[in-house]
């Protein structure tokens, strides 16, 4: 006994099998630092060299020589919070650990834990007063004050005609000292990216 597809069905059958080679994804590993842009957004080469190029900034201005001079030891510094005020979603985190990154491989400061971090570091020192042995434990009160305060925006503006967007985007550091509020440096990058393709969509 021989059976056939009704041609209805084969048709259908082979609409299905050419929809689904069509939809097929595929995927080629990258080296981390090659810089690769797709649509013009912000990206982790943005993140990488931004957070390397102000860090650097910040570490050779006056104030660092100055406070080492007088204080005679390295200063202590924390990462605050950095506002994302553009026009897209941008990962701060990551931009944030970017230029925790730089400050730590810097060896010219000591670096502070978050208010998050201390928080759950905290948490550790309360159970190790219930737990752990006299020799090992550490106890409350000896944490790192941070001397400064480095916080900052990231803003965007964004023109376009047609097909063409110019995406310009503007990031400011500032670097405050907790002593005295005062604002021992002030820092910023602009990156202006030119995104021009057939189906631009705003």
């Amino acid at each position: 006994m021989s059976w056939t597809l009704p041609k209805n069905r084969l048709a259908v059958l082979m609409a299905l099998m050419l929809a689904f080679v069509g939809c097929s994804t595929a995927v080629t590993r990258m080296d981390a630092g090659e810089v690769k842009d797709l649509s013009g957004a912000w990206n982790d080469t943005d993140s990488q060299q931004v957070s390397e190029e102000m860090i650097k900034d910040v570490l050779n201005r006056t104030w660092l020589g100055e406070f080492t001079r007088t204080q005679n030891r390295q200063p202590a510094v924390i990462v605050g919070e950095v506002v994302n005020l553009s026009h897209e979603h941008i990962n701060v985190n990551t931009f944030v650990a970017d230029m925790e990154r730089a400050l730590i491989n810097s060896d010219k400061v000591q670096f502070v834990a978050s208010s998050t971090e201390r928080q759950e570091i905290r948490g550790e020192r309360k159970d190790q007063d219930l737990h752990a042995s006299e020799a090992t434990r550490k106890p409350m009160g000896q944490e790192k004050g941070a001397d400064f305060m480095l916080k900052g925006t990231i803003n965007t503006i964004i023109d376009a005609s047609g097909k063409t967007q110019l995406r310009f985007y503007q990031v400011d550091l500032t670097l405050i000292s907790l002593a005295d509020n005062r604002k021992v440096w002030v820092g910023q990058k602009k990156i202006k990216k030119l995104v021009e393709r057939s189906n631009l969509r705003f």
